[in-house]
């Protein structure tokens, strides 16, 4: 399994995390389903991806292609585009925008959460700060949602940033 990273600066629509970059894992064969269940994800859904820039200021999202291919635009306006097909899961912290731009008539998606809270969804955000405070209390995962104990979770976001300050 190989991974890469996004990162991009805030956008008129999403904030985006100040620190911790998406993660895209390529070359996944396993039900995206199963595989999230599996490593302790939870709230997973079926569906597709909005066509409208939005975020979640309160949770990180995992969304593991299951069928078909669709073009991304991760990061709101300033940020990138990425086709995605499946074997392809992107790991999108706090306050990651994202939006479909197209997608193949056979395009189905598998979305899960690190926690079992309720999830807001953002079209937008009045102050940076504000938001950005919100997203900052968001707690780590505990796994890394394709590989479990190991994977580029802890790589990539545990050993650069420690970004839950809600246990004070």
């Amino acid at each position: 399994m190989r991974y890469s990273l996004i990162h991009a600066p805030a956008s008129p629509s999403a904030p985006n995390h100040m620190i911790l970059p998406v993660i895209v894992y390529s070359d996944v064969t396993e039900n995206p389903a199963d595989l999230f269940k599996r490593n302790n994800w939870h709230q997973v859904w079926e569906n597709g991806v909005f066509d409208y820039h939005h975020f979640h200021p309160n949770a990180h999202e995992v969304l593991g292609v299951k069928s078909g291919e669709a073009e991304l635009l991760i990061g709101g306006e300033n940020g990138q585009t990425l086709t995605v097909s499946k074997g392809n899961v992107l790991l999108l912290p706090a306050g990651y925008g994202h939006k479909r731009l197209s997608q193949s008539a056979d395009f189905k998606i598998v979305g899960a959460y690190p926690a079992e809270d309720k999830v807001d969804t953002e079209t937008g955000y009045a102050d940076i700060k504000e938001v950005n405070s919100a997203i900052n209390h968001v707690a780590l995962p505990e796994t890394d949602p394709v590989e479990g104990a190991t994977g580029p979770v802890f790589k990539e976001w545990h050993n650069i940033y420690h970004c839950n300050t809600a246990h004070q």
